[in-house]
């Protein structure tokens, strides 16, 4: 899967992106199955998690929603060209930084992927965007807001933020109301202690209690 648009268009459509930061992947393919279950429609492991780029390979073998294109899987925490080198080569269909580093965003550019780099100023969300980046991850979001989301786009329209860090059920549907394309959902989704209790049920329910309240914000707007 290599068309931009269509990563977009996948990953936009859930609207829910769990970041997936965990001290081991072992149980990604349950979990994976488990969100995508509830309406998810694009993972974004980290590279912070140990075996995240062979985890990749595994989880685009074992599930068929990624080959189907019901589904995209990415890769998160990536701060080099060089890393995002390593996680498009393992299979990753989109890059997602904390930062705005322009090699990187030039590189997956260049490699035609679409990147989400960090940005929490306008300048920065600006320069992210003039740099080729497909969405900008407003990071971390819990620092302004939903309302900040408002402002910003009031005079750069043309942005596509999503938000992450500190984005849970109380504000999800807040931040969408206020123009984000999609949200970023960290330890509030992907909990550890349901994962170590295999309890998947639990993890499609919340994940679809997440979707629906992004769906129902968009209709909303």
């Amino acid at each position: 899967m290599t068309d931009i648009h269509s990563i977009l268009t996948i990953l936009e459509r859930g609207g829910v992106v769990p970041v997936v930061r965990l001290p081991s992947l072992a149980q990604a393919v349950p979990l994976v199955r488990a969100l995508l279950a509830g309406g998810i429609t694009a993972i974004e492991p980290t590279m912070t998690s140990p075996g995240a780029l062979e985890v990749l390979p595994t989880l685009l073998a074992e599930i068929d929603a990624f080959a189907a294109g019901e589904a995209v899987l990415g890769m998160g925490s990536v701060t080099s060209p060089e890393q995002a080198a390593a996680a498009i080569d393992a299979g990753a269909h989109f890059i997602v930084s904390p930062a705005l580093d322009l090699p990187t965003v030039a590189y997956c550019v260049a490699r035609g992927v679409p990147v989400m780099p960090g940005a929490l100023t306008p300048t920065e969300m600006q320069m992210a965007w003039q740099a080729g980046a497909s969405v900008v991850k407003v990071f971390p979001a819990r620092l302004f807001g939903p309302s900040y989301f408002k402002d910003v786009l009031a005079p750069l329209p043309h942005l596509r933020l999503m938000p992450t860090g500190g984005v849970d059920l109380s504000n999800a549907a807040d931040f969408v109301r206020a123009g984000a394309v999609a949200v970023g959902v960290g330890s509030a989704l992907v909990d550890k202690k349901l994962i170590d209790a295999g309890d998947w049920a639990e993890i499609t329910r919340r994940a679809a209690v997440y979707v629906q309240a992004v769906h129902e914000a968009r209709g909303n707007k």
